[in-house]
């Protein structure tokens, strides 16, 4: 069994031990407005925080201690919607994790169909099979060594939007969402077989 110290890394190869470590990870297709701009974006770094109230979190990494779109546009205007990215939107969605200017939609470089939200004022992707309206809830700029190297969006969700196809008696049909996961490099993953184990009473 290795052992290795953390500190002892740089943080390329620490990032590319935890992305190759923690598979396989949702993805979160974010879209969020800065001023009459969309700007849209993926991430992995993103799970479930609380189901009462219901909290997401995505993680958004900093080049350089610069703040990229999403986490300052969700911090200036206290609101996003995420997306599932799915089989049928990974294409397109990889399509906006261009690196395009804070002024530059990157749903441009895509056949997306913007559509208002009911609850909050960023609009969302009609093609993704669920979508959810969110506030941000709680902002944590993450320090290293005195620099913010992220901001962890802590996001409540205000309106959720799902493909009826998917909803069956209060549940979400994980076959028919077909999600798509992240692993390490350039490299996706479907849901594949699924298993059940029941929890010890």
């Amino acid at each position: 069994m290795l052992s290795i110290e953390p500190s002892a890394l740089t943080e390329r190869d620490a990032y590319k031990f935890l992305i190759g470590s923690v598979v396989p990870r949702p993805i979160a297709f974010v879209t969020t407005r800065n001023g009459e701009t969309i700007n849209a974006a993926p991430f992995s770094y993103f799970n479930i925080v609380a189901s009462e109230p219901p909290l997401l979190s995505v993680s958004v990494q900093r080049k350089g201690g610069v703040m990229k779109d999403t986490a300052r546009n969700a911090v200036a205007t206290e609101e996003l919607v995420i997306h599932i990215v799915d089989e049928t939107n990974v294409t397109l969605v990889n399509e906006t994790a261009a690196n395009l200017g804070s002024e530059e939609s990157e749903l441009e470089r895509t056949a997306f169909t913007i559509v208002p939200s009911d609850v909050v004022e960023t609009p969302g992707v009609k093609e993704a099979k669920i979508r959810m309206e969110c506030k941000l809830h709680h902002h944590v700029p993450i320090e290293h060594d005195g620099v913010v190297t992220a901001d962890l969006l802590i996001a409540r969700v205000v309106r959720f939007h799902i493909e009826p196809a998917l909803y069956h008696a209060g549940r979400i049909d994980a076959e028919q969402l077909a999600p798509v996961s992240r692993l390490a490099g350039n490299f996706y993953a479907t849901l594949g077989d699924t298993f059940e184990i029941e929890r010890p009473k």
